[in-house]
């Protein structure tokens, strides 16, 4: 699968992908509400961030706890009461008078119920797609997203200024809704993709199964900790250029949808692995310029030249999958958007506290130096091959108490009965002599 229109006559990827869509644009619309809204009431950075990307952080909770749901949950229903979930909670934070901790309160129950999502929604595609047509597919979902944050930071923007932060929120909610009933009329029924009740100890087992591979450990650790501090000096838009604060999250959004364009549609597959590093340096290296607190015209440039990085995402992902078994890719898949999510909520909230302290561009500018740091740390287990032996898609996995036991115990040597029988020896002629021998020594 290598272009747009064979991905897109695909069965049920055209309302997954819309359902998509709907749902990224009521997150972007309402968030930039919320965080106005917050900022506005507090005049805290800290708290303005935490509006804005803090819910990630509630993904902790439910990446350990109800993970295991993303493979044993029917995706239509998921994929539809999700978004009836996060369109209830977002109506209810457009409340007059409501009280901020009671809005964050909401948020962190949206944030424990986002951690299904991506697990959800990523399982699918894989399930829809061929295995060599899901980097496209997700690249076009990342497109999506791109264009929609454009679109939804743009709106919104617009909506806070001629309705109010609190209509604003509502205008999310009716972006959620649409997506819920696009999945429910467009996505047809399938089975879950595992048996079993959905447990805490089953997502216990399956993290665990999953970080006991080095290689995915050094993929997972790629795809979270670089990317959440780079967002966590997207996070400081607001105090950093309140009236503009829209203009640069679009400009990321553009930066995005560009990496992710290239990686997904123009890189060959022979340069893949090479290019996860330098995407993720390219990542932070232009937020070290914030401390020059450039005027808006350069701050926009840097943003979109910075969040081309973003496609680092897209390879490291398809090196997960490469390196994950079949039976856990939901797992896999929301594992790391819950990680991602999580640690751009670390981000948001170390960015907000150094900005507390400092200002808004030295804070970029210490947070950017951070995350270029990180990268340098993972670059070689990112950059190594893997091992020989080492777990791939098609094969299970083993944990250290499994590695432990094959290495203690020696080598089993086949029973005997299991061994092939030699074939029958022909008979070798005997020459005359030796029988006139033999007929001697009888009489």
């Amino acid at each position: 699968m290598r272009t747009y229109r064979e991905l897109f006559r695909a069965p049920e990827f055209t309302p997954l992908f819309f359902a998509s869509t709907f749902q990224v644009a009521g997150h972007t619309v309402s968030g930039l509400a919320l965080g106005t809204l917050i900022y506005t009431a507090t005049g805290s950075p800290l708290l303005s961030s935490l509006a804005m990307f803090g819910p990630s952080l509630a993904q902790l909770i439910g990446a350990t706890t109800l993970l295991s749901a993303a493979d044993r949950l029917p995706p239509r229903t998921a994929m539809t009461a999700l978004p009836l979930a996060f369109a209830l909670g977002t109506a209810v934070q457009a409340v007059p008078g409501l009280p901020v901790p009671a809005a964050f309160s909401v948020l962190l129950v949206l944030g424990v119920l986002a951690s299904l999502g991506g697990g959800v929604r990523y399982g699918l595609l894989n399930e829809i797609l061929s295995k060599d047509g899901y980097l496209l597919g997700r690249s076009v979902l990342n497109m999506s997203s791109g264009l929609m944050q454009i679109c939804g930071y743009a709106l919104g923007g617009v909506l806070v200024a001629v309705l109010s932060p609190r209509g604003t929120l509502l205008a999310g909610a009716a972006l959620y809704l649409t997506g819920a009933v696009v999945a429910r009329l467009g996505l047809g029924h399938r089975p879950p993709r595992a048996t079993g009740r959905p447990s805490v100890a089953r997502t216990w087992r399956s993290n665990s199964l999953l970080w006991s591979s080095p290689s995915r450990r050094f993929v997972y650790l790629g795809l979270w900790v670089p990317n959440g501090l780079v967002v966590g000096c997207e996070s400081l838009f607001v105090p950093f250029a309140p009236r503009e604060a829209g203009l640069l999250f679009a400009c990321g959004a553009v930066g995005m949808l560009a990496g992710d364009t290239t990686v997904g549609r123009f890189v060959p597959r022979r340069w893949r692995k090479r290019l996860a590093v330098p995407m993720l340096v390219l990542l932070a290296s232009p937020y070290l310029l914030f401390v020059l607190r450039p005027p808006l015209p350069w701050a926009a440039g840097l943003v979109v030249l910075a969040s081309f990085g973003f496609g680092a995402s897209l390879l490291l992902q398809e090196r997960l999958m490469e390196l994950t078994p079949e039976e856990l890719s939901g797992h896999a898949l929301g594992l790391h958007a819950s990680g991602m999510l999580a640690m751009q909520g670390v981000g948001a909230a170390l960015a907000g506290a150094v900005a507390e302290r400092t200002s808004p561009a030295t804070a970029m500018t210490v947070i950017a130096a951070l995350s270029l740091t990180v990268t340098l740390s993972l670059a070689p287990g990112l950059r190594g091959r893997e091992r020989p032996g080492a777990p791939s898609r098609n094969q299970p996995a083993l944990g250290p108490k499994e590695r432990r036991g094959r290495l203690l115990r020696p080598a089993r040597r086949p029973r005997p009965s299991a061994l092939p029988e030699p074939p029958p020896a022909a008979p070798s002629p005997v020459p005359a002599r030796s029988l006139r021998a033999r007929r001697r020594r009888r009489r």
